[in-house]
């Protein structure tokens, strides 16, 4: 099981003070496998931490379901434009196993960003992470082929990728089911 004031400590260092505040201002949530964390059209208002499961982002529009992202153990994610501007999100956020999520409230982190400049920089280093991570995402999607998002995928989700459905893997990659069966044939 993750640690959420490890994985905090190992991204920015922080004094324990800091952490101390942090850690009593958490709270963790167990979800059950198809639980929603956030439906679209709500307010994002927590950073999640997943200490056990997996969570998949994903967006729909005309029945169609377009995933973003996968969060599994020892990640720390949001939906940031919803977080930071506080408004709707476009995005879903489900379990696709049974999980064990940290959650710290806009508020909270807002706090102790003002307080503490340490968090203010562990935040910071958050948010360029994530927004690199989608760069790179969106730089997949237009750039490369079925073929090497999938094998990209592999390479870089190898703890992860087995217990994806196929489905969601293929809606991962913008192909279809069909598509992905012949990439994984000839892989």
């Amino acid at each position: 099981m993750a640690d959420f004031l490890q994985f905090c400590k190992q991204f920015s260092p922080m004094e324990d003070a800091v952490l101390w505040k942090l850690a009593q201002q958490t709270v963790t949530k167990t979800y059950n496998k198809g639980a929603f964390l956030l439906h679209s059209g709500e307010t994002c208002k927590y950073l999640y931490f997943v200490n056990e499961g997996l969570i998949k982002s994903y967006s729909e529009k005309e029945d169609k379901e377009f995933i973003m992202r996968f969060f599994s153990e020892n990640l720390l994610f949001s939906v940031f434009d919803s977080y930071i501007n506080q408004t709707p999100s476009k995005f879903n956020l489900v379990a696709l196993e049974d999980a064990r999520v940290t959650l710290v409230r806009y508020e909270t982190m807002e706090a102790l960003c003002k307080q503490h400049h340490a968090m203010e920089t562990f935040f910071r280093k958050l948010v360029s992470i994530a927004a690199t991570k989608m760069m790179k995402r969106i730089s997949e999607m237009l750039e490369e082929n079925a073929t090497d998002r999938y094998r990209s995928f592999v390479e870089e989700n190898n703890a992860i990728h087995q217990r994806i459905s196929l489905g969601d893997l293929a809606k991962y990659l913008g192909i279809t089911q069909q598509s992905l069966s012949r990439i994984r044939t000839i892989r």
